[in-house]
């Protein structure tokens, strides 16, 4: 990979040699001024230089020759804005190898790279590297100097792809390259460090952890050495290779003036040290000796290997997101093993890709291997909503499932499809099945004891009424024999028959209201009347001799449909509590508000208001629940009874709170006569 350095004020330049350059080919370095640029060319990092140049002058020759004395071999392509033959000799005086002008053509600039690096001009080695040649053998053909085709480049690619057989191992796959290393160069001694790695879930590893380098793999180096023995991304030769990005020399220049850095390189007997990237980022330094014969390796030595190390890191950064992904598919295995919901995960081929414990418990087979289920294993009403949500892609709702072989099993089923891309088929279907069964016993359990409890209250309740209105029928039946021709008593007797019919009655008109879920009858009738014939109704079971009504209707007739005699009922419940909320000087009264289709809440409301002390806030909760009552007499079901009457009509019954002073309001909500309730 051949790095091309973009020297532009003009972000948007540089990004059009990133995006249409080949990136397999290409690494696209972007930097502002030439400062910036100045210790990549002074290391030779750079393989091409291209200047972006607005003004064509004095200036543009002084960064071109700012880039020469940087980097005198590497070819330089100048873009201007206008043909200026004058400016275009002195560039190629500079050693520009090519001037264009805007805008670029990337056809033509990739042609010209090409060519400029199928025959690059020779570059200067450093001084400090000289060679030596030595005497060719089969088994040494690296230790002499490069012909002029270079090194047996297929015999290398041949050897190198035989360590790819350990690709999911790191550490086999560095020992293996390691001895390759030995082989091809007779290479003496050398140890590798590498960072952690990503921890599982995509985290990262600690502050402290990222900055280390552990050993990962070495040759010739004693283990005890290394056992306890780290590199730092802070200093030393982990600092200076992360900063540098470069092959590093121990008797080089950044080398020997860094103290700790010679102190790495004595203990693990290593003369240079070279970066390993992943294309991206440092994650190793490889540590390397001359040869067994004590001479050192030379430039286009190291340059393969450094070549070779940057694969090798790429298939380290593979195996590690390898390892990442097989951790993290263990974990979430093992997660779904242990759940208690029963979980399948179906492939669109009607295949069984996973199932855990709880499916198999639930759905597989008697007989069967643990570790096998089929999806002729599951029910069959299960199995055709699982092919649907496969051919459709679009999940279902869940609904409750009771097993076939176990009727008492009840199961809450969730079916979700898997898509690889939005709108696509679905690849997969996961079924969730939650078992229900001792939920659903606990629910029944708790509504058979809810029954007997109320049936319990009920029964009390009733006892107690009944009771009351049978004492005084009682005593009269008793005196009736000696005193039946006292006129006194026969209508004492007369009013005590009229009292516990009338509370008899009331009981069975509440207990048969109460058990009706549908209505007798439906008719279009008046409401006023209605409201009148309740009131004087509630008077009689509620006798006062000042009680008054005041009903506003607004001026106009209200209709409304429905069960006259229920409805009715229901009025007079409602103004029994109304009149009990003052015995004393009790006054009622009713507003009706009749809305039309457009409005908010069409339809009619009734409110009824009494002129007591109002209700209380625990009063406003439970006044209309069954059994609730302030008073010492009475079940607490006359609300109830008239809340059940208005919901069969499609109502609703509400309990307000006053605007201002202090009374009871009670709102009765109806559908108009256009959204008569059904029968």
């Amino acid at each position: 990979m051949k790095t091309i350095l973009v020297l532009t004020p003009n972000p948007e330049f540089a990004e059009t040699f990133r995006s249409g350059l080949n990136p397999e080919q290409y690494r696209v370095v972007h930097r502002v001024t030439i400062e910036e640029a100045e210790p990549l060319l002074a290391h030779g990092l750079v393989h091409a230089t291209i200047v972006d140049l607005e003004m064509t002058g004095v200036q543009g020759v002084w960064v071109l020759e700012k880039i020469r004395r940087c980097d005198a071999a590497c070819p330089i392509v100048v873009f201007a804005d206008a043909k200026q033959p004058e400016w275009e000799e002195q560039a190629y005086l500079q050693g520009v190898t090519h001037v264009l002008t805007k805008p670029v053509r990337l056809r033509m600039i990739t042609a010209l790279l090409d060519r400029l690096f199928a025959a690059p001009a020779p570059r200067a080695l450093p001084a400090a590297t000289p060679f030596t040649p030595q005497i060719s053998t089969d088994t040494t053909r690296f230790l002499v100097a490069p012909p002029a085709g270079g090194f047996q480049t297929a015999d290398v690619l041949r050897d190198f792809s035989s360590i790819l057989t350990h690709s999911l191992d790191s550490s086999a796959l560095l020992k293996q390259f390691l001895l390759l290393l030995r082989r091809i160069v007779s290479l003496n001694r050398a140890a590798i460090f590498l960072r952690q790695p990503n921890a599982e879930f995509g985290g990262i590893a600690s502050p402290n952890e990222s900055r280390r380098l552990n050993v990962a793999c070495s040759i010739g180096v004693p283990a005890n050495l290394l056992e306890h023995f780290e590199l730092s991304l802070d200093s030393g030769l982990g600092g200076q290779l992360l900063r540098l990005g470069r092959i590093l020399r121990r008797n080089g220049d950044e080398a020997r003036n860094d103290v700790e850095i010679q102190k790495e390189f004595e203990l693990l007997g290593g003369q240079v040290a070279v970066p390993m990237f992943d294309r991206e980022t440092l994650i190793g330094v490889a540590v390397l000796d001359g040869r067994v014969t004590g001479e050192p390796l030379v430039n286009a030595e190291l340059e393969l290997i450094f070549h070779l190390l940057e694969q090798v890191s790429l298939a380290i950064r593979n195996i590690w997101l390898h390892d990442q992904l097989a951790a993290n598919n263990e974990m979430m295995t093992g997660v779904l093993r242990e759940l208690g919901s029963a979980c399948v995960v179906v492939s669109r081929d009607l295949k069984i890709l996973h199932a855990n414990k709880s499916a198999r418990k639930f759905f597989g087979k008697a007989g069967r291997d643990a570790g096998e289920m089929e999806f002729a294993d599951l029910p069959q009403a299960l199995g055709s909503k699982i092919y649907h949500v496969l051919r459709s892609g679009s999940g279902v709702s869940p609904f409750k499932f009771e097993s076939e072989n176990a009727k008492s099993a009840v199961y809450n089923i969730s079916i979700v499809p898997f898509q690889r891309q939005p709108g696509t088929l679905a690849a997969s279907a996961l079924l969730i099945a939650d078992d229900l069964t001792q939920t659903e016993q606990l629910r029944r359990l708790e509504v058979e004891a809810s029954n007997l409890r109320l049936v319990k209250t009920m029964a009390d309740r009733l006892a107690h009424e009944v009771g009351n209105a049978m004492v005084p029928l009682s005593t009269h039946q008793q005196l009736l024999s000696e005193k039946y021709r006292d006129a006194e008593f026969r209508a004492s007797l007369d009013g005590a028959l009229a009292d516990g019919v009338k509370r008899v009655t009331r009981l069975v008109n509440q207990m048969r209201f109460l058990a009706r879920d549908a209505l007798a009858s439906q008719e279009a009738f008046p409401v006023a009347p209605l409201i009148e014939e309740a009131f004087q109704e509630a008077r009689k079971h509620q006798p006062a001799k000042s009680a008054q009504l005041k009903c506003d209707t607004g001026g106009k007739p209200v209709l409304i449909t429905g069960d006259r005699a229920a409805l009715k009922y229901a009025l007079t419940e409602v103004m029994i509590n109304a009149l009990q909320a003052n015995p004393a000087d009790p006054k009622i009264g009713v507003r009706l508000n009749s809305a039309g289709r457009g409005e908010e809440h069409p339809g009619l409301q009734i409110e009824v208001q009494d002129n007591g002390e109002g209700f209380s806030p625990e009063a406003m909760q439970r006044a209309s629940a069954p059994f609730f009552t302030t008073r010492n007499v009475g079940l607490g079901l006359g609300l109830a009874v008239s809340r059940k009457i208005i919901e069969t009509h499609h109502g609703k019954l509400e309990i307000v709170a006053p605007k201002t002073g202090h009374a009871g309001i009670i709102r009765i909500s109806l559908p108009g006569e256009a959204e008569a309730p059904q029968r």
